[in-house]
């Protein structure tokens, strides 16, 4: 062809003219022309098809009613996927066919698209001619078969390593997405570590200028043991909580203590009582005491940041190790775990966030028992997104209600917020923000991968995915959500005697 002439040209063609071509093809090249121009007596015609490079033969949605044999040539296939992208299905050169496969399978439509890499010269056969073919000729039948079957499973194998691309971005994603909060309270947690260190120097080189009694000294080390003793007190609700700051903060005031009130809250968090403190009230003078305390609240905050630390790394080592087992699922040993001292961790982890937005937490923990049976850090990834996400839809200085109960029955209950009862059945977790709330149109979309409502750059939109995943088919639970404009409540339900993993829970993950 000429500059200027169309890319194809087809023309009418008597089969016995084509058929000494045809027999230089892997499909007809054991089976005698005879025989194949006898099977399409009285619709012997064929089309030859003349292509040029660069021109589409098949184009997506276009019909597939024929059958192609090259004679001169090369042609490519792809295949376009939803996103827009186009996959490599193969190439198809001199003396083969292809266009079996959609005829064999019945698909009217095409999903895939094929262009002329080089000039080429093609005979295209119609759809009846195809099936007289096949039906009478076994050697061109075999030909036929044996290729749509390599096709098929090269098509497949290919899907199947695109699929395993696609689930590993979706991992990778969020694993970053879930790396992120660990990391930072890590990085967050390590700064304030390296001031505390600043104020216990100071505080000790002030402290070795006076000489100590045996009392001080049995004194400081009876309150050392107790500040190493372990990174969290027990959980309490926030009542509890505010209630025994306050009376630790109270009684260091009415001691004399400088800071008395930021120096409560921090013994408290790691479980001092005023009993401990009071061989140090004892054995110190004022000044002397309240440089003790001060010392003893370093000592202690910087106790808290390497707990902090510990616990941050260690769930960034867990989600290394799941993804490693990502093919395997979660086969460590299950263990017992308290849902109240996980939610209080995640809340020590994401406390810088809600210290920025002055954002305070009021914690109900009325679940009895409150121990879940789980593997790995599962429920830690849950907590964690819906307390950020919390966080996030929250105004500056709100408040954000954290609760939990028991409930009975073998389904979770309707209600909100049952009474406890005996033999509970499910452990509840409410997590609740007074945000703008949730359109309802976008609602329904919440839990979908990618899905996300924030900014660019600013979400994922695989937290609410990674949530209901776990919730649903680590521990055979439910997440439901609740919202209207002032009030968002997410409600987590899961069995109390059932381990967190795919055969407890009767699910595949």
């Amino acid at each position: 062809m000429s500059q200027g002439e169309p890319l194809i040209e087809i023309q009418s063609i008597p089969l016995p003219e084509l058929a000494e071509a045809l027999s230089q093809t892997s499909p007809f090249a054991a089976t005698s022309p005879a025989t194949y121009i006898e099977a399409l007596r009285g619709n012997e015609r064929v089309e030859r098809v003349v292509a040029r490079a660069g021109a589409e033969l098949v184009s997506p949605g276009q019909s597939l009613r024929y059958y192609w044999v090259i004679l001169k040539g090369e042609v490519h296939a792809e295949r376009l996927e939803s996103d827009g992208t186009r996959s490599p299905v193969g190439l198809v050169r001199n003396g083969e066919g292809f266009g079996e496969t959609p005829l064999l399978t019945g698909k009217p439509h095409s999903p895939i698209v094929i262009h002329v890499v080089a000039d080429s010269t093609f005979i295209r056969f119609q759809e009846n001619q195809f099936w007289a073919l096949l039906a009478c000729c076994p050697a061109v039948r075999a030909a036929v078969l044996a290729n749509s079957a390599q096709r098929q499973h090269a098509y497949q194998v290919e899907e199947l390593h695109r699929q395993k691309l696609v689930s590993l971005g979706t991992l990778a994603a969020g694993l970053m997405h879930e790396l992120y909060n660990p990391g930072s309270a890590a990085k967050r947690a390590a700064s304030q570590l390296r001031e505390n260190l600043i104020r216990l120097q100071e505080l000790s080189l002030r402290s070795s200028s006076r000489p100590k009694t045996q009392s001080q000294m049995d004194c400081m080390h009876s309150l050392l043991e107790t500040a190493v003793r372990g990174c969290h007190a027990p959980a309490l609700s926030s009542l509890e909580q505010a209630d025994a700051e306050e009376a630790m903060s109270e009684w260091l005031h009415a001691a004399g203590v400088e800071n008395a009130f930021t120096i409560g809250p921090a013994l408290v968090a790691i479980g001092f009582e005023q009993q401990e403190l009071a061989c140090a009230r004892d054995a110190f003078d004022g000044t002397s005491f309240s440089d003790a305390l001060n010392w003893l609240e370093a000592l202690v905050s910087s106790v808290s940041k390497v707990c902090a630390i510990e616990e941050s790394i260690t769930r960034i080592s867990d989600l290394v190790m799941a993804v490693k087992k990502f093919a395997y699922d979660d086969r460590s040993a299950s263990r017992d775990l308290d849902v109240h001292d996980s939610l209080q961790s995640t809340l020590t982890i994401l406390g810088h966030k809600l210290r920025m937005k002055n954002i305070s937490v009021e914690k109900r923990f009325a679940a009895n028992p409150s121990i879940i049976r789980t593997r790995g850090s599962a429920l830690s990834q849950v907590w964690t997104n819906l307390i950020d996400n919390a966080v996030d839809a929250s105004p500056q200085n709100a408040q954000i209600e954290i609760a939990t109960w028991t409930e009975n029955g073998t389904e979770p209950a309707p209600a909100s917020e049952p009474a406890a009862g005996t033999s509970p059945q499910w452990l509840a977790v409410s997590i609740a923000d007074h945000g703008p709330g949730i359109a309802p149109g976008v609602l329904p979309r919440i839990f979908e991968a990618f899905f996300t409502t924030k900014p660019q750059g600013s979400g994922t939109g695989l937290g609410l995915e990674i949530v209901h995943r776990i919730v649903t088919e680590k521990f055979g639970g439910t997440i439901a959500v609740e919202s209207k404009p002032g009030n968002t409540r997410f409600i987590v339900r899961l069995p109390v005697n059932r381990s967190g993993n795919p055969a407890a829970s009767g699910t595949t993950p």
